[in-house]
């Protein structure tokens, strides 16, 4: 602030004498703290702005916690949402475990391992095992050196018999390495492996052995030395002197049913069942299969859901935080919401749901005293043993047709019932599948039938085997898992709910960061022009000083003369 102080005069008969005090100094006047005040003032308003910005942000982050909380829950979900059973099917309910056991005095493991896929036959068979598919292996003559070199020059063609075969090549120069390397460098194209045993340190022979079952070895010499005869592999008309093994089939009897093979990997017996024989089974005695599904698939399943489910709740618990006084806590930036309280109610109505007269209960799932879900194993290990059915149309979607004609191959996760109305040409090919008239709700690929993708027939998908036309019912239900799954789907999705708030607060927070901006930028530019109009103000106040400087000198001389 500018002071001035006040000025006194006196007179006396001998003379004027005059004197003045308090002049201004522009020194003591805080410049900058008038200029700060004045910027302050202007700024304030940003300040209240940014506090909201601050808060948005808080909030933004809470509701992408929900958004990411509700992913992991219904990506989990997935496997539980749906029952339908094939070998491309995800479902929980499609994976398959398998026991072996043998009756007889046999060991089971020693003579088969199985491998199976999703969505195999449930159902228990009888394996015998008659003859294990062979590869044909022979054997050349004693040679006195796998390093010298051989000294024969030749050609052959080597393979097995109905497959590929390629011509080989030996110079004078190789050796018997040489030439075992020479044919395996083929092995891809011919299906030949030819190898070295040391019989001595002096005795070596070659040994050729097919790489596939059931299939002998073909060798023919083309031209120059006769290789294989040269090393005593084949007798002058061609044919193999010392055959180690004989090619056969596998023989084995599934169910009663007797079958051959040329392979010890049987892949075309069950569909999505691989059997590996491994040995003969003696007479009087055979392996016992069990295929069923692999409960522990959906036991692992449920647990995961409860955990994913509960940091869900954990979340959301956080967001209901209250202080001593009752009030919400500082941190609960989503006290209240009504969005948040809406996903819950879903969930909760979802898991509160009765379908085919049993409930989350009879799996041994339950609420605590914070609404958090709990699991009993042995529960739901008991249920699964003995009502497996009841379980699978309790948790997933299930969808079933009105025409035999008309095969569910996938319900998606957001099943649908309606009329499906199919139209074959006149060369009994199916043409196009609507509903109520509307034919692009589907699209048809050959003899399958796929939901729209974007429709609510997304994920739905059948194969047909008629060759009229016709409108078939498709009824679909949805269990408990599908439904939770469908509301945390919908509610984290790319245009959900959360989804719109985030964009929207995002959106508000770049405005107001704006209006942020613009009130500094404003701010800033009083300061630059408080900063020149003080300057001015204290050069004035300095030239004022001056003057009055001059005056008193002049005033205090005429006085004291």
């Amino acid at each position: 602030m500018t002071s001035v102080s006040s000025t006194s005069s006196s007179t006396a008969s001998s003379g004027v004498s005059v004197t003045t005090s308090g002049t201004t100094n522009s020194s003591s006047i805080d410049w900058s703290a008038l200029i700060q005040s004045a910027v302050d003032a202007k700024t304030a308003q940003a300040d209240t702005i940014s506090t909201t910005i601050t808060n948005n942000k808080a909030k933004i982050t809470a509701y992408q916690t929900l958004q990411s909380d509700l992913k992991t829950l219904y990506s989990g979900l997935s496997s539980l949402s749906t029952a339908v059973v094939n070998s491309l099917s995800a479902s929980a309910f499609a994976t398959r475990s398998a026991s072996i056991s043998s009756t007889g005095d046999v060991s089971a493991s020693s003579a088969l391992s199985m491998s199976i896929k999703s969505g195999a036959a449930i159902g228990d068979h009888t394996l015998t095992i008659s003859q294990l598919a062979t590869a044909q292996k022979v054997s050349g003559t004693a040679q006195s050196s796998q390093t010298d070199e051989l000294g024969y020059t030749g050609t052959f063609s080597l393979g097995l018999a109905g497959g590929s075969a390629a011509d080989i090549s030996i110079t004078s120069t190789m050796s018997l390495q040489d030439v075992v390397d020479a044919i395996n460098a083929q092995t891809s194209t011919t299906n030949v492996q030819a190898s070295i045993v040391q019989v001595s340190s002096t005795s070596y022979q070659m040994v050729l052995t097919g790489t596939e079952d059931a299939a002998d070895i073909s060798y023919t010499s083309t031209s120059g030395d006769d290789i294989m005869n040269k090393l005593g592999v084949t007798d002058s008309s061609g044919s193999f002197t010392n055959v180690i093994q004989d090619a056969q089939s596998a023989k084995f009897t599934l169910d009663g049913i007797a079958m051959t093979r040329d392979t010890n990997d049987i892949t075309d017996v069950l569909s999505g069942v691989t059997f590996s024989l491994l040995q003969a089974t003696p007479d009087g005695t055979s392996l016992n299969v069990s295929i069923d599904t692999d409960t522990s698939q959906i036991q692992s399943a449920v647990q995961t859901f409860v955990t994913n489910y509960n940091a869900f709740r954990d979340a959301v618990i956080a967001q209901q935080a209250t202080s001593t006084d009752g009030t919400a806590d500082s941190s609960a930036v989503l006290f209240g919401d009504g969005t948040m309280r809406n996903i819950m109610d879903a969930l909760q109505n979802a898991l509160n749901s009765t379908v085919g007269g049993m409930t989350m209960a009879d799996l041994g799932l339950s609420f605590n005293e914070k609404n958090e879900l709990e699991l009993d194993t042995s529960t739901l290990s008991d249920v699964l043993s003995t009502n497996l059915s009841g379980v699978t149309k309790l948790l997933s979607a299930q969808t079933t047709t009105s025409s035999s004609q008309l095969s569910v191959v996938n319900t998606g996760t957001s099943p649908q019932s309606f009329t499906l109305d199919l139209t074959v040409d006149a060369n009994g090919n199916l043409s196009s599948a609507s509903v109520g008239g509307d034919s692009s709700q589907f699209t048809v690929s050959g003899t399958t039938i796929i939901g729209a993708s974007g429709s609510i027939y997304a994920g739905m998908a059948f194969t047909y085997s008629g060759s009229t036309s016709q409108s078939i019912t498709v009824t679909s239900t949805s269990g408990i898992a599908t439904q939770l799954y469908q509301v945390a789907k919908d509610y984290s999705s790319s245009t959900g709910v959360l989804q719109t708030l985030i964009t929207n607060l995002t959106t508000r927070d770049d405005d107001l960061q704006q209006k942020v901006d613009d009130i500094n930028s404003a701010a800033s530019t009083l300061q630059s022009q408080l900063q020149t109009q003080y300057a001015k103000y204290q050069a004035a106040i300095e030239s004022a000083n001056s003057t009055l400087d001059y005056l008193k000198a002049l005033l205090n001389s005429s006085s004291s003369n």
